[in-house]
């Protein structure tokens, strides 16, 4: 039964990704410029399907932004352990990727990628908007392909 609705599944499912966005002690500036990407009409990410989801247990992405801080780390846990599989990981900033300007705080512990499997990193600080969409699009892509894995495994 499955093998005759794999091909309307997979058209269903793609492009209808749901984003949930984890500020892990960001200095806000990547969540302007993010907010600014997924909820303005100018960048129109919803022409790829993105709708930004308010339940970590909706979403298919999930957008992280800050460097880690010992504050946010076991939220950031409890909230990534509600996302269900496939999901992708993607990085907004400097401060995911190194910690830039925070890096040797005690009070943070980057890199996100030795927290979570990172799967698309946008660097800048902040990126700007057109990067920002163009990791969408990359974490997109990868997504589809888990779930077409999914649905044909």
């Amino acid at each position: 039964m499955l093998g005759v609705l794999k091909k309307p599944l997979r058209k269903m499912i793609a492009g209808s990704p749901w984003v949930y966005r984890m500020n892990t002690g960001s200095c806000n500036g990547c969540d302007v410029e993010l907010a600014t990407v997924a909820l303005c009409p100018r960048y129109d990410t919803s022409r790829f399907g993105v709708k930004l989801s308010g339940s970590p247990k909706h979403a298919d992405i999930v957008v992280i932004t800050g460097p880690m801080t010992i504050r946010c780390k076991d939220a950031a846990y409890r909230i990534f352990s509600q996302i269900p599989e496939p999901k992708v990981v993607m990085t907004v900033g400097n401060c995911p990727i190194s910690g830039n300007v925070f890096q040797d705080s005690y009070a943070v512990d980057p890199p996100i990628s030795k927290h979570f499997p990172v799967d698309v990193s946008v660097a800048g600080c902040p990126p700007s908007p057109w990067a920002i969409l163009d990791g969408f699009v990359k974490a997109i892509e990868i997504w589809e392909q888990r779930v077409g894995e999914r649905l044909e495994g």
